[in-house]
């Protein structure tokens, strides 16, 4: 199936590793011209060497999101240096999951910095080039955890709830100027960040890890995490033209865990 993304520019961040990395070849293979944006450029030269090895190029460029200057720069960088963006697909920014003990403001603001705002930042001078061209899709990689409450996650469940409505209030503001704004929710993925969240819920239980793992996977309908290829699968179809009626919508990918409407 051609998806209509060949020649595209693809901005993906947190493209160094993760489901963004899983996205970042994922459009490559479709024949975007994919740039990767993270923190950390020696991450961003070893996603760039993996992608290498699989026959694929990436772009990148580093910036800390979290800062709105910095994102404004490096959307202006992109801009100038490789055409206009066609795609964004945020995956950039975890927040840390924290047992209930240690939730103090401090890592409230940390959650809301590391996960809303990193999405926010980019998101606003992009969806407003695009929105001059008429043309374009953002895709934002948020995650279940914003409709399931956790007492180990409540600082970065609030943000994925918060990335869900903004995500949803964009599609609605720009429909009309052919931009188009979707989310998907994974929801277990086998990612570094599973065992980030198994050592947190562990402290919190007094529980070993394993058991928690081997708890948590038999809660899943499907018996297994998600793939980050899977996820990166789905960012590509709702990127694509392919996907060209589909904006405000807010996919779960979490194998049928939270079975509710």
């Amino acid at each position: 199936m051609d998806l209509g993304l060949a020649g595209r520019i693809a901005v993906v961040t947190g493209a160094s590793k993760g489901i963004g990395l899983a996205c970042a070849k994922a459009f490559a293979r479709e024949g975007a011209k994919v740039v990767g944006v993270s923190r950390d450029i020696a991450h961003l030269h070893a996603a760039q060497h993996v992608l290498q090895h699989e026959g694929l190029h990436l772009d990148i460029a580093a910036a800390d999101l979290q800062d709105s200057v910095a994102a404004q720069m490096v959307v202006e960088y992109i801009e100038n240096a490789f055409g206009p963006i066609d795609v964004l697909v945020n995956c950039a920014g975890a927040a840390k999951r924290t047992p209930i003990a240690e939730l103090h403001a401090d890592a409230m603001q940390a959650a809301m910095q590391a996960k809303y705002f990193t999405y926010m930042h980019i998101i606003d001078p992009v969806i407003r080039h695009m929105a001059s061209r008429g043309r374009g899709s953002i895709v934002n990689v948020v995650g279940q955890g914003g409709k399931q409450a956790s007492p180990i996650h409540i600082g970065g469940g609030a943000a994925n709830a918060a990335l869900m409505l903004a995500s949803v209030g964009y599609a609605n503001a720009y429909a009309d100027r052919g931009v188009r704004v979707n989310v998907i929710n994974p929801g277990m993925t086998n990612t570094g960040r599973v065992q980030e969240g198994l050592n947190a819920a562990s402290r919190a239980s007094g529980r070993p890890a394993e058991e928690l793992l081997a708890e948590q996977q038999a809660e899943i309908p499907m018996g297994r995490m998600a793939e980050p290829e899977e996820i990166a699968d789905v960012a590509v179809f709702l990127a694509s033209s392919r996907a060209s009626y589909v904006t405000g919508a807010v996919i779960p990918m979490d194998g049928g865990k939270s079975s509710v409407i």
